[in-house]
């Protein structure tokens, strides 16, 4: 299981928000556990000293532009891009040093998948070099697709077909659980199991870990197939319950286990 680090950026600064309070009218409400006085930089050069690849940084929203090219500067090629990504736009973040481009919004609209800018976007960039987050709010016991920052449900929930299909067009699914997303108040259980079980391609699953338990219950319960994403729990962005060194320890020594995560 790889560590997969992270930096959400809102306002132009690196921010922990608790994710099912963003809403783009009342920004008012949204409840932030943490705002560093640090550059985007410094947490991807950070990363990048202990060669945490395939990480990600969110434009959560307007003014991030800036803080983002920060970011990628810091480790061309290192850490994934996501937020605000079209097939207009995505061959221009991967100039700048993007890994890979998140995408969400662009390709769920309306409720549903819009295959014709999916496979634009194939076309702008690869399979190889397209993620798609399918971060997801629970509903009458199955997990809904979510976009514009987890805001608006979608018609899709996350099951064996959906991913089958989706897993042709991208090279990685990012899935945070939006409704513990930020609050260190543990992880989404019955997610991970699913996603264990039906995912056919790298799958990093975010939302809820608070500390080593949750991790070793993600190692556990997602079969050694999902990677993770910690945020707010994290020391380095306030949080009391998680070192980023234990998350990195923990991480390397499952890794040392040798698990296959997907048949060849």
């Amino acid at each position: 299981m790889q560590l997969r680090p992270c930096i959400d950026l809102h306002g132009g600064v690196v921010k922990q928000i608790v994710g099912s309070t963003l809403v783009d009218d009342h920004p008012e409400v949204v409840e932030t556990n943490f705002v560093t006085e640090k550059p985007p930089s410094w947490f991807t050069a950070l990363y990048r000293a202990d060669n945490l690849t395939g990480g990600h940084i969110i434009k959560l929203g307007p003014g991030n532009d800036l803080a983002a090219e920060e970011a990628l500067d810091a480790w061309p090629g290192g850490m994934q891009l996501g937020g605000g990504i079209s097939a207009e736009n995505a061959g221009q973040w991967l100039d700048k040093g993007a890994s890979e481009v998140i995408v969400t919004s662009y390709v769920f609209r309306d409720g549903f998948i819009d295959m014709d800018r999916l496979d634009k976007l194939v076309a702008a960039v690869g399979r190889k070099r397209l993620v798609l987050d399918l971060s997801c709010r629970k509903k009458e016991e199955q997990y809904y697709i979510v976009t514009d920052r987890w805001q608006k449900f979608t018609s899709i929930a996350i099951g064996p077909a959906v991913l089958e299909k989706l897993a042709k067009s991208c090279s990685e699914f990012l899935i945070h659980a939006a409704d513990v997303e930020g609050k260190c108040a543990g992880i989404e259980k019955t997610l991970v199991e699913k996603l264990a079980l039906w995912t056919p391609i790298p799958t990093t699953y975010a939302g809820g870990i608070r500390d080593i338990s949750d991790l070793q219950l993600i190692w556990e319960a997602g079969k050694g197939r999902l990677d993770c994403t910690v945020g707010s729990s994290l020391d380095i962005f306030g949080g009391k319950t998680l070192t980023y060194r234990e998350a990195v320890q923990f991480c390397r020594a499952t890794e040392e286990v040798g698990l296959p995560m997907f048949d060849p």
